[in-house]
């Protein structure tokens, strides 16, 4: 018999030596340190180091920078308009406050407090803003320059103290501010309260002028005593400077008294009696009248003469009259050297026929036009000369903040068409189902886009945006990145997303394809619908759908043969085509049944769509080609497109399809129902689903997992008696500065018997070996919920061929995770270990060949872990356990290309994973290192992590709220913020810098983020995260050269099995060649 060799003992001296050399035949002990006890350990670890050149790359490839807010401010509760400096601010119920100047001129900032902000102000030509709040504190802001780089930052804030004598807690409203007015040189501040007082705020610094206040009493002295009849003036409604003396304030009282106030004689000049309730006045420029809204819904004219008590005003109107009406809430009076002046108001509308729309009026002379708007109107201010040397205001552009929009109208213009802006678009104009960004857009079809969307929207004004303030200094970008957005109405939106301001391009409808309730191609008429009041439908907020059915669920784009999927929740399919010209066509439907027949289960959920019959017309842009429809009619989870296959492969709760659309036939249909899978027969919009039987289901599956628990290890067993010795050591108490290492969490297996386990997760085309080593070919790879993956082998015919033979689809693998943890996401790596080209890349020369030598590999993401397999044998090559380290799972992935910033040369490809706790990771590939963790998002936030989408480019968005996306970067090149400048003359100080600038090549974060924080990793979490990925010391030595965390790096990460991924199952069904 043969000798057994030595064994090796750890004491002999040239252990390691002796280990290395024969490290072959030595036993790989488990990767994961914290699982085995220190005692018990027969080999020595060493955690990979920080290489001092990798942190350093690290640092010129990745940086966080949560960048720009795209969208409209939600709930937004303030405006102000700063005439010098052309910035427009918006505030919203949160306290948040942004300020808008020309096109990429954007500043945000937060309050401490989230608070709503009432009322806002600038301070004209000095770029600061004061910003009152509804716990009645007083803000001031300024736009300083810091680090390079802009940002709005609170200089100093005050809360009105209570009035002398006066029990504040018992009477808080006394000193609550209703108004604020800020006199023409800025450095003093009115401020009128619930109790009828008037106090003085100076300016910069906020500190009320005690001697000058006004109270209500000083006030009555000078009214008559008919008029007061023992009651109150009520809160000051109103504060309005003299246009010419700027020592006399016009005082409005709530009861409808109006005083003019000499500041200078401090005493009442002019008295206005009047005894309707007062809402709002404004002065005429000439300043010899004034007009007062009210509560009636009429205006009256006053004039200022010498006469000192006025009981009559010279004119008085209720526009909607005689029937009541709602209150005038603000009004304007702007004059013109056209004619006859604007007068602007908001409400006023009868109350029995309108008093639910939120409208504005435009009158001059004559002409009246009622502008009925999408939701409740917030503020309102027009745009004119503020010239004093000039005698006429001359209005330019009336711009209206609405709850869910802005809407700009010229005035200039006959017929006062609207503006189109620039930015603050509505993205929730109806509801945002899903999104989907596709970055570097070839200029042809960017241009063939924005043609087509000038032609689709409505008679709009040629006049530039009248908010032009500041300069933005970012030059153009180099490439084109556009943002879909689909819609609850079934519609897919086209951003502009190549800069700080999301602009719309272009806008599919897809309902008009269907026959629905309501007759889509109606559009609401411009004028004229009512005879009276003149209603005019302005604003593009719709949120109400005319059919559910509609909405879209996936999007697929390829940008070089201008094709596109849509897939929406009803299961229709729809493949379109770019088309420059208007075309009228019958649509062709072809249905792909995923049950195959199998029977014992019935559709309760909605019907399909029905396609209208005969030609329907289509307005240029993207046209549909055909429609599969899925049955059942289910939701689509997953859709891809193949462009130089001439493939779609779509997928539901029911299974998947692979349809050809070039030669409009089925080509795979395949049913990945579970038996007990009766909750996928339901849909979404279905009722019936049964509460009793998911929390039947739950009970049975912690009962299996206490049962498989105690079956888990013997009594008897070494480990459970370890077990047993920690659990009697925990229950002692001992010192509290001992520290118990980590365990690795356990992850149980998924019971296969769950409900929706065969939703199709993800779908993925890939030309690669699935056959053999030596033969690759075109491929069709599909996961689901329940951990399967289904690899097909794809015979597609030449171009020649396509009108003589269909492709052709084979079950190639069928692999089964052993957890069966949902499939997120698959990738097909080359020989190089980079991702394969999109279609048509290679062949318009636009990327490089992938590398068909070496062998690929697979990367199979689920929920819970990462794993690259390699390819065809489909075995286990490196992986990453995140739920187990981390306690997090997978929400939304992207491969990534990161270009160094201190390098054109070099660049990585990584792996950016986000998870249900908010944070992003970011891997290396294919070896699934770990290199920095950053938290983006509140792990409270589900809709913003579910929203999620990745760029290809290092960047991302995700929404904030239904009418926002926050922007944010993970490169350090790749950065989309403002870069702009605002300048003004006047006098300087260290409150009002004279110009700011953002600096691109700085990092800068937006600062007082609302919606989450974010970090770089330490030292101490990048060992933490690197533990799993240990190796033997004399195994890591002949790997000195390359380090472990390099991508680069061939070293495979050792394998174990505890919660891991392994396959339980492959079912290979090719032979080879």
């Amino acid at each position: 018999a043969a000798a057994r060799p030595k064994k090796l003992s750890r004491e002999e001296p040239g252990y390691l030596e002796r280990a290395t050399a024969t490290r072959g035949s030595v036993p790989q002990p488990p990767r994961d340190r914290e699982t085995v006890p220190g005692t018990m350990m027969k080999f020595r670890f060493r955690r990979p180091g920080n290489d001092p050149q990798r942190e350093k790359l690290k640092l010129e490839l990745f940086a966080f920078n949560k960048t720009v807010e795209h969208g409209f401010p939600n709930q937004p509760s303030s405006l102000a308009y700063d005439p010098k400096l052309q910035l427009m601010a918006i505030a919203t119920k949160t306290g948040a406050v942004k300020i808008y100047g020309a096109p990429g001129v954007e500043f945000t900032g937060l309050h401490k407090e989230a608070a709503t902000v009432t009322q806002m102000h600038f301070l004209p030509g000095q770029g600061r803003l004061l910003s009152l709040l509804d716990d009645n504190s007083i803000h001031l802001w300024a736009i300083s320059q810091k680090n390079s780089y802009s940002h709005l930052e609170e200089i100093c804030n005050l809360t009105l103290p209570g009035r002398p004598g006066f029990d504040c807690a018992n009477s808080p409203s006394i000193t609550r501010i209703t108004v604020i007015m800020l006199k023409s040189c800025c450095d003093m501040a009115y401020l009128g309260t619930e109790g009828g007082g008037v106090y003085f705020l100076d300016l910069p610094s906020l500190q009320l002028l005690d001697g000058k206040t006004l109270f209500q009493d000083e006030v009555l002295q000078s009214v008559p005593d008919d008029y007061k009849c023992g009651k109150a003036l009520g809160p000051v409604e109103s504060l309005q400077e003299h246009p010419t003396d700027p020592d006399k304030i016009l005082i409005g009282y709530s009861r409808g008294l109006v005083v003019l106030w000499g500041q200078a004689t401090h005493s009442v000049e002019d008295l206005f009696l009047g005894n309707q309730q007062l809402e709002s006045i404004s002065w005429e420029r000439s300043s010899r009248t004034f007009v007062s809204s009210h509560s009636d819904g009429g205006y009256m004219v006053w004039p200022v003469n010498s006469a000192r008590c006025k009981t009559q005003p010279l004119t008085s109107s209720i526009p909607y009259g005689p029937f009541p009406c709602k209150a005038i809430n603000k009004i304007l009076w702007r004059t013109s050297e056209t004619g006859s002046p604007f007068v602007i108001f908001s409400g006023g509308m009868p109350r029995a026929s309108y008093g639910d729309r939120h409208c504005i009026t435009i009158m001059q002379g004559k002409l009246q036009v009622t502008l009925d708007l999408t939701s409740r109107v917030i503020d309102f201010f027009t745009v004119h000369d503020i010239d004093p040397e000039q005698e006429y205001d001359n209005p330019r552009a009336l711009l209206v903040l609405v709850e869910e929009e802005l809407v700009a109208v010229d005035l200039q213009t006959p017929g006062w068409p609207t503006i189109t802006s620039p930015y603050l678009a509505p993205l929730h104009s109806s509801a945002i189902t899903c999104s989907y960004h596709i970055s570097n857009i070839p200029i042809k079809l960017w241009e063939r886009i924005i043609c087509a969307g000038k032609q689709q929207n409505p008679p709009h004004s040629t006049v530039e945006w009248p908010i032009n303030g500041g300069k933005n200094l970012a030059p153009e970008p180099v490439h084109k990145g556009l943002l879909l957005t689909g819609h609850e109405d079934g519609t897919v939106r086209f951003w502009d997303a190549s800069s700080v301001s999301l602009k719309p391009l272009y806008k599919l409808t897809t309902a008009n394809i269907f026959q629905t309730e309501a007759d889509h191609n109606e559009s609401f008429p411009q004028s004229g619908e009512e005879e009276w009041p003149p209603f005019r439908k302005v604003g593009c907020f719709d949120p109400y759908s005319d059919d559910p059915r509609l909405g879209i669920q996936k999007i697929s784009l390829c940008k070089y043969s201008s094709q596109l999927v849509v897939a929406g929740t009803a299961g229709q399919v729809l493949v379109m085509e770019f088309n420059d010209e208007r075309s009228e066509q019958k649509m062709s439907l072809s249905s792909v049944d995923l049950l195959q027949d199998r029977e014992g289960f019935t559709w309760k959920g909605h019907d399909r769509l029905t396609p209208k019959g005969g030609l329907v017309s289509f307005a240029p842009g993207f046209q549909p080609r055909f429609l599969v429809q899925c049955i059942p009619p289910a939701a689509v989870t997953a859709v891809i497109l193949h462009t130089e296959w001439q493939l779609v492969a779509f997928g539901t709760s029911h299974g998947f399809g692979v349809f050809d659309y070039h030669r409009q036939q089925a080509v795979l249909a395949r049913c990945t129902l579970h038996p007990n899978d009766s909750l996928a027969m339901e849909g979404p919009l279905s009722r019936v689903k049964s509460l009793k039987k998911s929390l039947r289901q739950s009970f049975r599956r912690i009962r299996k997992s206490r049962v498989s628990g105690k079956k888990r290890l013997s009594p008897s067993s070494p480990a459970s008696k370890v077990q047993e010795a920690n659990a009697q050591l925990a229950e002692q108490a001992g010192p509290r500065e001992v520290e118990v290492t980590p365990v690795q969490r356990r992850i149980e297996p998924r019971s296969a018997d769950d409900s929706l386990s065969g939703v199709v997760r993800c779908l993925y085309f890939a030309d690669t070996f699935l056959r053999d080593a030596t033969h690759h070919g075109p491929t069709m790879w599909a996961g689901t919920n329940a951990g399967s993956v289904y690899a097909y082998a794809l015979e597609v015919p030449s171009r020649e061929k396509w009108t003589e033979k269909s492709a052709e689809a084979v079950l190639g693998k069928e692999i089964q995770l052993m957890h069966r943890a949902p499939v997120v996401s698959i990738a097909v790596l080359d020989g190089r270990g980079n991702p394969l080209p999109e279609p048509f890349e290679v062949s318009r020369d636009l990327a490089k060949a992938p590398e068909m030598q070496g062998s690929h590999s697979v990367l199979i993401i689920s929920e819970e872990q990462f794993k690259v397999f390699t390819l065809p044998r489909v075995t286990a090559k490196t992986k990453f356990k995140l739920t187990a380290h981390e306690g997090s799972r997978v929400r939304k992935l992207g491969l990534m290309n990161f270009p160094s910033i201190a390098s054109d040369d070099y660049s990585e490809n990584c792996l950016v994973c986000l998870t249900n706790l908010g944070d992003v990771h970011i891997f290396t590939i294919p070896g699934l290192r770990p290199q920095i963790r950053y938290d983006c998002i509140r792990k409270e936030d589900i809709s913003g992590i579910a929203s999620c989408v990745f760029t290809k480019t290092g960047q991302g968005f995700y929404l904030i709220s239904p009418s926002e996306f926050e922007r944010f970067s993970l490169s350090t090149r790749n950065i989309t913020e403002p870069h702009c400048v605002v300048g003004w003359e006047g006098p300087i100080d260290h409150l009002s810098p004279v110009t700011s600038l953002c600096n691109n090549l700085q990092r800068s974060p937006k600062m007082n983020q609302a919606n989450g924080t974010h970090k770089l990793q330490s030292k101490e979490e990048y060992n933490s995260l690197g533990a799993a990925d240990g190796v033997l010391e004399d195994f890591q030595l002949t790997l000195s050269q390359t380090p472990l965390d390099s991508p680069n790096s061939s070293a495979d990460i050792t394998l174990d099995t505890t919660g891991d991924l392994t396959v339980e199952d492959v079912k290979d069904y090719l032979p080879e060649c």
